[in-house]
């Protein structure tokens, strides 16, 4: 496998680095991702073997190495969402009162996707009803009860078909979680497994149906998935407290209302929410 390095110019793909770093931070499994100043650190699968890829994030460029170019191109179009057109959004956004400021502040905000979308949801299931650093705690003793060691010390994440041959009573112990939160693991392995597919360029109506059939998964963690993993612009988790607060609504209802003027790019406007209300930014 030939190794190289890919930078992208800031003026050729504008990017605000600070809220995906906190971001990658504040959500960074221990043993999976190692988010170090500008750098975050993980492996990813290519060509059929686990490869360290390093991103480098700054105001001046993007930089990713690891792993052959064309593949680094990949990588980068969906973890940080280079592909999208930041003019498109900005006129879009503009002139709505809670958003456009935002938008005014932070032009060059693109949202921070995932490279594996079933560890995606993992977490997220995880992280239901607690504190993200309880959900990094949960996610460092799954990934090293299951995953799979591989170069510079870091680990895959488990895979379905893994989980899904873990009982749920086994998973509940080793990881601390309740039976429940257990159950839903299991049955999004499962699912996985049995060919649930979590990336872009899928039915998003389709993955969200089936997302919502299992135990324990509701529509803020469908559609939140819909976001950060599937690559839907328009999506929005209309239940999210943070964004209730950030508009000063009381009901999920005023939220809904409110994003019908954000339409399409709802997903924008919800990480514009997001990251005003980040006290590190």
């Amino acid at each position: 496998m030939h190794v190289t390095t890919v930078t992208w110019r800031r003026c050729e793909q504008p990017l605000d680095p600070a809220p995906l770093l906190h971001s990658l931070r504040v959500h960074a499994v221990p043993g999976v991702e190692v988010v170090e100043g500008d750098t975050v650190r993980r492996l990813v699968v290519v060509q059929g073997k686990p490869a360290v890829v390093e991103a480098r994030l700054t105001t001046d460029l993007v930089e990713l190495r690891g792993a052959p170019a064309a593949e680094l191109t990949r990588i980068a179009s969906h973890w940080f969402g280079l592909d999208d057109d930041l003019d498109a959004v900005r006129r879009a956004l503009a002139t709505d009162p809670a958003v456009g400021p935002l938008v005014r502040r932070r032009p060059a905000l693109r949202i921070l996707g995932h490279l594996d979308g079933f560890e995606a949801a993992v977490t997220t299931v995880l992280g239901q009803q607690v504190s993200l650093a309880a959900m990094r705690t949960f996610g460092g003793r799954l990934a090293a009860a299951y995953g799979t060691p591989g170069p510079g010390g870091l680990l895959l994440p488990p895979t379905p078909d893994r989980l899904a041959a873990v009982d749920p009573p086994e998973l509940q112990a080793v990881v601390r979680i309740t039976h429940a939160r257990a159950r839903t693991l299991h049955a999004l392995a499962s699912a996985c497994a049995d060919g649930l597919v979590l990336a872009p360029g899928v039915d998003v109506h389709d993955v969200r149906a089936r997302l919502l059939a299992l135990p324990g998964i509701g529509p803020w963690t469908a559609d939140y998935l819909a976001l950060r993993v599937l690559g839907d612009r328009d999506a929005l988790p209309v239940g999210d407290l943070v964004l209730r607060r950030a508009l000063d609504v009381p009901s999920p209802g005023d939220v809904a209302r409110a994003a019908e003027a954000w339409r399409p790019f709802r997903a924008f406007a919800a990480v514009h929410l997001w990251t005003s209300r980040a006290s590190a930014l």
